[in-house]
């Protein structure tokens, strides 16, 4: 092999692997490609989970003043009922008495 056929098979080969890795390279692009329609419904799908986490903290919001209106509630009727319970312990020992000085004046 003399010089001139081993540039010209080396061109050869340096051509065919240019070429095939030009083929790689638009075959990896074709199928890695992002369709317009995915992209639109990734688009789409985003816009409802960020709808839903506005949803999900509205819930969570609104779930917490209630749970401390609900709380404030319970602690009021807690105080009250100590109160009723508290009044009505001193109406007995009040009857009581006055039972005990009734049988004691008869």
């Amino acid at each position: 092999m003399n010089r001139t056929e081993f540039i010209i098979a080396t061109a050869v080969i340096l051509f065919v692997a240019f070429c095939m890795g030009w083929f790689a390279n638009w075959l990896a692009h074709r199928l890695s490609r992002v369709r317009q329609s995915d992209v639109a419904d990734l688009d789409r799908m985003s816009q409802e989970l960020h709808e839903a986490e506005e949803s999900r903290d509205q819930a969570i919001t609104y779930l917490q003043q209630r749970e401390a209106e609900l709380t404030n509630q319970l602690t009021q009727s807690e105080a009250e009922l100590a109160a009723a319970m508290d009044g009505l312990r001193a109406a007995r020992e009040e009857a009581e008495e006055l039972r005990a000085k009734a049988h004691r004046a008869e």
